[in-house]
């Protein structure tokens, strides 16, 4: 079975124009540029990629009033399930360091500017690369194939080397991700909270992570198929948390909707309520579509039928089932807006600009700064398609 990618589908279109300068021209108006750190310790532990090479971040320090602050964000990148996909992904950025970028972009919820960035910009933020395949929670090997599956091992590596280099003395601290990333700040969620005592304010955001259990096109359970082969294969059940475990199958414990309600430390949910990545890959996926009746659709929203919308609202209503125990809990924040997107964190136009996207006219990063400094609860569920004309919906080519 292929890698299943959450980022790079295929070329992306945005249905509201971006503008954006040549990213090779130095201006002040460029964004921050990162160096990639490998974490040197990581080898004594075993903590490796799927090749055996170090894992890294890309970490920019904070500064004045946010010297002492740190946002630690997890990369997403999807999973691997088989030997095939997993050999595969250790010869690209996504399961080796030798072929990652050795500097990365700063924008959006780890953009440096204040004008882009106004809750977050002076923290220190790091960027964790992802280079497991699954979600940072893996533990074993495949000698055969010379995989090693030590997601868990390189979140505990990468975590003590940012405590050694300043985090232990944080007094804010939040731990966000995007996509398997943000699966991956769920999974970790109070693992992240138990690093520090007790008079540092920890909470967690994840980003697009609400993957659903949900039936696709053709009656089956694709993602379901999926997370089964990344769970087996890379060891992941002994890593998942044991309220979950005790009750249910450890396929089911990769599922955020089995998780999210026992999570004690405070949890924001970003999510769109037509996550493209799952109408792409876990709803309608070519496998579950082989006549191409849902091609259209998947690319521009606007072509869906009649019945492809209602499918797709039920997948709406679905997701917003599965956070029903989560909202029960006044610590927790969420902000489900009715988009055709996915990771609206990392892009400055979805995170914070002139017309990001906005539920009761409160956009996104000023809803998680609400959230996060307790300046006011933030429980956002937007109306259904297509009533929100802020969205930035993708469309694709």
């Amino acid at each position: 079975m292929r890698s299943i990618w959450v980022s790079g589908i295929i070329m992306l279109v945005f249905a509201k124009s971006i503008c954006c300068s040549d990213e090779n021209f130095e201006s002040s108006d460029s964004p921050l540029q990162v160096g990639l750190t490998l974490i040197q310790t990581a080898e004594a532990t075993g903590a490796v990629c799927l090749d055996g090479t170090l894992p890294g971040y890309h970490l920019h320090r904070g500064f004045g009033s946010g010297a002492n602050s740190w946002l630690v964000q997890l990369e997403g990148g999807g999973w691997c399930n088989d030997i095939n996909s997993c050999v595969y992904r250790k010869k690209t950025r996504r399961g080796s360091s030798t072929y990652m970028e050795k500097v990365l972009q700063f924008t959006g919820i780890l953009s440096n500017k204040p004008e882009e960035n106004p809750d977050f910009y002076n923290w220190n933020r790091v960027k964790l690369r992802y280079c497991d395949g699954a979600s940072f929670s893996g533990e074993g090997s495949n000698e055969a194939a010379s995989l090693q599956f030590r997601g868990q091992r390189i979140w505990v590596a990468a975590m003590e080397d940012l405590m050694f280099n300043g985090m232990k003395d944080a007094t804010q601290a939040l731990l966000s991700g995007c996509s398997a990333g943000g699966l991956a700040s769920i999974l970790h969620c109070d693992e992240f909270h138990n690093l520090f005592q007790g008079n540092t304010k920890v909470k967690c955001l994840a980003d697009a992570g609400m993957f659903l259990d949900a039936v696709d096109v053709a009656g089956g359970h694709t993602l379901r198929t999926l997370y089964n082969g990344v769970v087996t294969l890379q060891g992941v059940s002994e890593n998942l948390p044991e309220y979950c475990t005790s009750r249910m199958d450890a396929t089911s414990c990769f599922f955020p909707e089995n998780l999210v309600a026992n999570i004690k430390t405070p949890l924001f949910l970003l999510n769109a309520a037509y996550d493209v990545w799952q109408l792409h890959e876990s709803l309608a996926p070519v496998t579950a579509d082989p006549k191409g009746y849902w091609k259209s659709c998947k690319s521009n929203h606007a072509t869906c039928n009649a019945s492809q919308i209602q499918f797709l609202q039920d997948f709406r209503n679905e997701m917003i089932n599965s956070i029903e125990g989560f909202t029960l809990s006044e610590q927790n924040g969420w902000f489900i807006n009715s988009c055709f997107a996915h990771c609206q964190t990392e892009r400055q136009d979805t995170w914070f600009g002139s017309d990001s996207p906005a539920i009761a006219n409160e956009g996104i990063a000023q809803s998680v700064g609400d959230w996060y400094f307790d300046r006011k609860a933030v429980q956002a569920i937007d109306c259904p398609y297509p009533c929100d004309k802020t969205c930035h919906h993708l469309v694709f080519s």
